[in-house]
């Protein structure tokens, strides 16, 4: 039996490959959506795909079940409860299949969302009668379990999914032994759990142990536990998970069609016909030179949950990027469902070369220069745009929290006759809230270098809500 972990850092996404050696059988469960690296490995170790398993409907990217269905002929195989516009197989408690090598079973953990499962994986020439592994999906994470609260919009509420969720956990997976190794859909970094560690397995005796959310204790303390402090989640996230129920293009197909070349013209054209320009650079050079008007959110940091939370589902995208990147921001967009790219910037800044006048600036200064700002006796108004956890933590003494995912919509309540001064925890979310502000006519500000993190190795004073 072979057993393979794909760990996509920069969505905090696990997938999996099952491989059954005697009889040349693989088995993808909840995959990204560029798929090449399953095809390849398949090829490489003799194995033809033939089914793929989504544990639940996932909000935070788009898996690519139909990509192996259509790439593979794979059959695909959903929880009983699950409800989808393409034909699949629906897998109810206990059902399995079969391989000389490897055995998976199914068990039904509603709970995340109503049709979760997860998958016992037995590893039939070490042992026929306890599973090796089990894979959890977001029903239980590394140090974690699944949030049961993205699905207030689709009919369910938060305490009723806790309900299930406290139910599958102590009649489904506890009862495992310990040695089960747990093999979860997310790790650190995910919106779809509030403690995650940055561990991708755990024998579930260490979960049994450390996990908070597993501890002993009564079905309503565990709900009021876990719909505790839960991080906003990207409105996104409604759209990704209806998506994943549905027939839809495949990424390839999307990719020949929105990597299209574009003129300055053009571009100019799009945007002033409301196009979205969204310039994937690192802050650093977006800050140096970057065409008026347009949103940085760089390759370099959580690219794509930051593009879903802050671009607009309804209108096109227009991408700059440094030549040759241009393939992979779109890739990413298409991994979040954001198909509705119009194409890219041909040549990237170097387009502006005789278009001085469409070029704007970002003002960046260090930590020990900002904080002579500060000290003027006009000072200019503290921006810190991280969630309310870190700016409770610490932050700047007179500062303003307000996130970054919240930024559009509590513009009002930023002053526009003051100078501003922003930053984040680093540097990354910053450059994006400045694109923001200057989209708004905001330009009279300044953004932190290095963020808070800077700030404090400056040995500048900071303060603390607790």
């Amino acid at each position: 039996m072979i057993l393979k972990q794909y760990y996509l850092g920069c969505l905090a996404h696990a997938s999996y490959l099952l491989g059954d050696e005697a009889s040349h059988t693989a088995v993808i469960v909840d995959p990204q959506r560029d798929i090449q690296q399953y095809l390849d490995d398949a090829e490489k170790l003799g194995l033809q795909i033939r089914h793929v398993f989504l544990t639940h409907f996932h909000a935070d990217f788009i898996a690519g079940h139909l990509e192996l269905r259509d790439r593979c002929g794979a059959t695909i195989h959903l929880g009983s409860r699950a409800v989808a516009e393409y034909a699949f197989a629906p897998e109810k408690d206990g059902d399995t299949l079969e391989f000389p090598g490897m055995r998976l079973r199914v068990l039904e953990t509603p709970g995340h969302t109503i049709e979760s499962i997860s998958i016992l994986v037995f590893d039939l020439t070490k042992d026929a009668s306890d599973p090796y592994a089990v894979l959890t999906g977001d029903t239980m994470f590394i140090g974690d379990v699944g949030r049961p609260d993205l699905r207030a919009s689709l009919g369910y509420s938060a305490n009723e999914l806790g309900g299930h969720l406290y139910k599958s956990l102590h009649n489904k997976l506890l009862p495992l032994p310990d040695e089960t190794l747990v093999y979860p859909a997310h790790g650190a970094g995910s919106l779809c759990g509030k403690q995650l560690s940055s561990d991708t397995v755990s024998p579930l005796g260490i979960q049994r142990k450390f996990n908070y959310a597993l501890q002993p204790m009564s079905k309503d303390e565990f709900i009021s536990l876990v719909t505790a402090d839960q991080p906003d989640a990207p409105q996104y996230f409604t759209y990704d998970a209806v998506l994943n129920t549905r027939e839809r293009g495949t990424l390839e197909r999307n990719l020949e069609k929105v990597l299209q070349p574009l003129s300055l013209d053009e571009v100019l054209n799009l945007q002033n016909s409301g196009a979205q320009l969204l310039d994937v650079r690192d802050g650093t050079e977006f800050a140096k030179s970057h065409l008026t008007g347009s949103l940085n959110i760089g390759l370099g940091g959580q690219y794509a949950t930051w593009a879903g939370t802050l671009l607009n589902r309804e209108k096109p995208i227009v991408i700059i990027a440094e030549p040759g990147r241009e393939h992979e921001a779109a890739l990413r967009l298409g991994r979040i469902g954001f198909d509705h790219v119009r194409g890219y910037l041909a040549n990237g800044l170097a387009a502006l070369a005789t278009r001085p006048d469409l070029i704007s600036t970002t003002e960046r200064v260090s930590p020990t220069m900002f904080s002579e700002e500060l000290a003027a006796a006009q000072p200019p108004l503290i921006l810190d745009i991280r969630n309310p956890r870190e700016w409770s933590s610490k932050h700047i003494p007179g500062s303003v929290n307000i996130p970054l995912n919240h930024l559009q919509d509590r513009l009002a309540e930023i002053p526009l006759d003051r100078r501003i001064a922003v930053h984040c925890a680093g540097g990354y979310r910053s450059s994006a809230a400045a694109s923001i502000l200057s989209q708004h006519g905001i330009d009279n500000l300044i953004e932190m270098t290095g963020g808070l993190a800077a700030w404090e190795s400056a040995k500048l004073p900071l303060v603390s809500e607790s």
